[in-house]
């Protein structure tokens, strides 16, 4: 019973630091600067900004977030599906 207790305590632990460690890492930013474009990305892969001859590209920022989101929500599922197997689920 303790097991379960100290495995609960766990999880709820590695859940706050994982969830710390999201915090920080969407505040950290990478800027790629090519040619006449720029883009900036966050620690979390969210497109920060786009820029194509200084200009904002904000459509395009909306766009490949909502794909990147959708493509994150495929792989989780894909995840959750494959440890619910591993674990005899």
């Amino acid at each position: 019973m303790f097991q379960k207790v100290d495995q609960a305590k766990k999880l709820l632990q590695l859940g706050a630091q994982g969830r710390a460690l999201k915090k920080a890492l969407a505040k950290e930013e990478v800027t790629v600067e090519k040619g006449r474009v720029k883009v900036v990305v966050n620690g979390i892969q969210q497109i920060k900004s786009i820029q194509i001859d200084g200009e904002e590209q904000n459509f395009l920022v909306k766009v490949i977030n909502e794909a990147l989101k959708k493509s994150q929500k495929m792989v989780a599922k894909k995840a959750q599906s494959l440890m619910g197997e591993l674990l005899g689920g």
